[in-house]
């Protein structure tokens, strides 16, 4: 007999789905096939139907973990081509192997009646499931980061990729979760356990591209793509097309509906072609998600479009912007795309905590006109960082800013991060300081190991640290399983010195702002911000109750004038000595000081 639950269950357009026990609906668009076939493991090949616009159906005999691929035959194609299903849930081994049918209500939810939490309320931990052990791995970290403060963790994407190790940016079955983790129910035992510590679950999904090998699409369906139109990773996926917008809706939807998680980040989204599919996407989620639930929406978009953070489009944005000038200031560096942040750099970083976003409309290095007005977004519209899975990753040797920057300008900046009513991220090994790097890795079969290890190589070779081809070689391989293992991070030494000194600080930081920040929140908007002098800057915000929210921040080596800045109540000085030094019209260096002055009333 049919389950009733599945009259209900949210079901995908595209791919396999359990009529009742023993019985499967398949569903495949190819519009370039001439003919398609199911087979099922153990089974005769069974032609499929078509339908309409390319659409093939076919419903087998065949239940849960049943193997099955798709044979598609082109024009003159009298064999036809094996290939997995673009929208499975599961494979049975990797990328080119058979795909599973899974039953997505065979798990038995602990706290289905989890609502999420408000985004006021949330501080993101970003990891990487592979280097933390897998989906079981990541749920024995989950009452260590209750505790220190956390209230969401933010996954590394988990979509199939080639290999057992890869960042996950190279995806190419999005609806399958990466076997190499554990199965989809071990992925729904992960998250229902992190809503039991009170933890919501984010996931960055990858929309603008897929990765270099497995993928098969363009084999019976070249209407996926343009011809017209590249990215830096291959042809540009056609979101004209509405069925390749529904297969990408309906992607969102699944992780949301069927694995409960409380948030998407939406990779690289200046590389989708067509806005009008963004905001489309949202207000499908919108309409399709209970709306009991907190449900938040974040972009990664280069282009800073402030207009798809208005009418309850998308939740809030990374701010590459913060993150970009705090490492200028931090760091000193200014090749690649912190050029764009090196002059002025005091400067930029104001109008960042005054209005947003810095680049509103101005033209970067490249000459390309970037951004729209932000000054009347909310605080919380943007997620601020000082490290992240790119902005460590993407450098030659993976380093983290602990080995990078001045100890005590980094603890200063980390007041900011934290204390600032901007939703703030943390990457895995931050809140301990690690040196441990992370480093680029992936798994790939030879030929292209050697193109990607190359191509990697390449890439820096306009960096002054590497312009010779000796200094290019210290570049990690990719591809060597030491490059994966030495990214592992080293949460063994989090209660050794120094980091014991850098975890309770964080610990001390996260608990303020929960206590302090965190009810007062809620639509706070910018006072505005001025520089006290070179890397240098005082900020303020109203908060909802009304109060002022006042944070000092020297990250130079020499004291600054700062006179008239304290307001209130001290919550937090960087060093001790701080806020007395302001009374007395200075800010040490390398120093953050927070007041809040509960005074005023709002009007």
């Amino acid at each position: 007999m049919t389950d009733e639950r599945r009259q209900t269950a949210f079901t995908p357009t595209y791919g396999a789905h359990l009529i009742d026990t023993d019985r499967t609906r398949f569903v495949l668009w190819a519009p370039s096939a001439r003919a398609v076939h199911i087979e099922v493991e153990g089974q005769p090949s069974k032609a499929m139907q078509t339908t309409c616009d390319g659409h093939y159906e076919a419903e087998v005999t065949c239940g849960h973990r049943a193997r099955y691929r798709y044979r598609v035959f082109g024009k003159e194609d009298e064999e036809g081509t094996l290939v997995p299903d673009p929208a499975s849930r599961a494979q049975h081994g990797d990328i080119d192997g058979p795909s599973l049918v899974i039953d997505p209500l065979r798990y038995q939810w602990r706290h289905a009646d989890w609502r999420g939490r408000p985004w006021h309320e949330a501080v993101l931990y970003e990891l990487h499931i592979g280097t933390l052990g897998g989906f079981d791995g990541v749920r024995q970290k989950l009452a260590y980061l209750a505790d220190l403060g956390v209230t969401a963790i933010e996954l590394m994407p988990v979509a199939e990729f080639p290999g057992e190790r890869n960042w996950g940016y190279d995806g190419v079955l999005p609806y399958a979760v990466e076997a190499a983790y554990g199965s989809p129910d071990d992925m729904k035992a992960l998250i229902d356990a992190a809503h039991a510590q009170g933890l919501m679950v984010f996931l960055d999904v990858v929309y603008n591209h897929f990765g270099p090998d497995g993928n098969y699409l363009a084999t019976y369906a070249d209407a996926f793509f343009r011809d017209d139109l590249q990215t830096p990773w291959g042809p540009s996926i056609d979101f004209r097309a509405p069925q390749v917008r529904r297969y990408f809706i309906d992607n969102a939807l699944l992780w949301l509906q069927e694995y409960r998680l409380d948030g998407l980040r939406f990779d690289a989204v200046h590389a989708i072609s067509e806005r009008d599919f963004l905001i489309e996407m949202a207000r499908e989620i919108r309409h399709h998600v209970d709306p009991r639930r907190h449900v938040h929406l974040v972009l990664e978009n280069e282009g800073n479009t402030a207009s798809l953070l208005d009418a309850d489009h998308y939740t809030a944005q990374w701010s590459d912007d913060w993150h970009n000038v705090m490492h200028v200031l931090l760091t000193g560096e200014h090749e690649g795309y912190y050029s764009d942040f090196v002059e002025d750099a005091t400067a930029k970083l104001v109008r960042c905590l005054s209005e947003g976003f810095i680049y509103q409309g101005e033209r970067s290095r490249h000459g390309h006109v970037r951004g729209e007005p932000s000054a009347h977004l909310p605080a919380n519209a943007f997620v601020i960082f000082l490290q992240n899975h790119d902005q460590v990753g993407n450098r030659a040797l993976g380093e983290r800013l602990s080995l990078l920057a001045d100890p005590d300008a980094l603890a200063a900046a980390s007041v900011l991060l934290l204390l600032s009513p901007m939703v703030p991220l943390l990457f895995m090994g931050e809140e301990w300081g690690s040196t441990r790097p992370f480093l680029f890795f992936t798994e790939h079969r030879e030929e292209l190991a050697d193109a990607v290890r190359e191509g990697r190589r390449s890439e820096f070779a306009d960096f002054s640290a590497f312009r010779d081809e000796a200094t290019r070689r210290r570049i990690p391989d990719p591809n060597a399983l030491q490059t994966f293992e030495a990214s592992v991070p080293d949460y063994e030494v989090r209660d050794t010195p120094p980091h014991d000194d850098w975890l309770d600080r964080t610990r001390t930081l996260l608990r303020l702002r929960h206590r302090e920040i965190v009810p007062r929140s809620t639509g706070a908007r910018s006072l505005g911000a001025e520089a006290l002098g070179e890397k240098a800057v005082v900020a303020r915000w109203r908060m909802n109750d009304g109060s002022r929210l006042t944070i000092a921040l020297n990250l130079s080596n020499r004291e600054v004038p700062a006179r008239e800045i304290a307001d209130g109540r001290c919550l937090f000085e960087s060093r001790p000595g701080v806020a007395v030094s302001v009374s007395e019209g200075r800010l040490l260096p390398h120093g953050a000081a927070v007041w809040l002055d509960g005074e005023e009333v709002i009007p």
